[in-house]
């Protein structure tokens, strides 16, 4: 960890000392302490962090070793590589509360799609990454190879055509998803067939062009996921170590689908030791209300078998492109 803080870090100690602004520096301090007692640390993203380029500090997160093991949406998954080879074609639209019914239909007819303020490019962004991937989905199928969906993203990005087609208005040291193959990080995917990559896979399927088993799938993922925090929850080296950590960013099947991993390794595998999650973070704007999950509070998740009482929680109930650069700016000593 770093010792001394930088000026980000130093200002958010100095003035973020109640209420949401508290809950967040005591997130980030509970981060900083599971990593420095040896345990591991798994970030789910959720909503459209990759187009809001929380790659920025992800990437530095992944490159120095803060975070060990990634669950994301597909959307997020795709939309950090649409950024890399597209950027100067999206278009900003801050007065998006302004728009009436007819000018969607003309940002779609121009081909963008709006995510709140911003548009991404369909000819530039999607269609872009569909030529490339398509090729390596290709390849798989014809030597019988099958792999998961970011496994796929891993090898389009070694291609030298793709990274051909990095925009110059980009840094790719700020693409998250070449810093996460860069190192192999593990990624699970789930519910990837919910992702515009997804849907063109689909459409292949149902042409014909594809096999539907080229893809791995959720159940795979889960099984594999499975593995991982069974050989990873525990240090041999450091028997203190707490187990792996969750950092949920948003909510949704992105934080849903792994975190349920812990019961079901204890009560379907009835395997009795497996530790429980070693450290819980929310960040979330989510409300406690109509049996909202995403808005649940961590003590919840005790009834469920996925922390325990005293597993360290946080929850930091704002907006996650507010406050998740400022934690990990915290855990880098920016």
């Amino acid at each position: 960890m770093a010792t001394q803080k930088g000026p980000i870090s130093q200002f958010v100690e100095a003035h973020y000392k109640h209420f949401n602004a508290a809950a967040l520096v005591d997130a980030a301090k509970g981060y900083e302490a599971h990593l420095t007692a040896g345990g591991k640390m798994m970030i789910t993203l959720a909503g459209a962090m990759s187009t809001a380029e929380l790659g920025r500090s992800l990437a530095e997160m992944i490159r120095q070793g803060k975070v060990d093991i990634i669950s994301c949406t597909g959307a997020n998954l795709e939309e950090d590589l649409m950024n890399l080879v597209a950027h100067s074609h999206y278009e900003r639209v801050p007065h998006y509360r302004d728009l009436t019914p007819a000018d969607e239909r003309a940002l779609l007819d121009r081909g963008l799609n709006r995510v709140t303020d911003t548009c991404i490019p369909e000819e530039e962004a999607f269609r872009k990454l569909q030529k490339h991937i398509h090729k390596v989905w290709n390849r798989a199928e014809a030597t019988g190879q099958r792999y998961f969906p970011h496994e796929y993203m891993y090898q389009m990005v070694q291609l030298p055509e793709f990274a051909a087609e990095y925009d110059s208005a980009v840094d790719p040291q700020n693409s998250w998803m070449l810093a996460a193959a860069e190192r192999n990080l593990p990624i699970v995917v789930p519910g990837w067939e919910d992702s515009t990559m997804g849907n063109i896979f689909a459409s292949y399927v149902i042409k014909g062009e594809l096999q539907a088993s080229t893809m791995k799938s959720g159940i795979e993922y889960m099984a594999w996921l499975a593995d991982w925090y069974t050989n990873n929850s525990r240090n041999p080296n450091n028997p203190s170590a707490p187990s792996v950590g969750f950092f949920q960013i948003g909510g949704g099947i992105a934080g849903d689908f792994p975190i349920c991993v812990v019961p079901m390794l204890y009560q379907d595998m009835e395997i009795d030791d497996i530790p429980f999650w070693g450290y819980f973070c929310q960040i979330s704007d989510s409300t406690t209300s109509y049996g909202s999950y995403s808005g649940a509070v961590p003590n919840e998740k005790i009834t469920w078998g996925k922390l325990d009482a005293d597993t360290p929680k946080f929850i930091v109930e704002s907006d996650a492109t507010i406050v998740a650069p400022l934690i990990f700016a915290w855990i880098l000593g920016w």
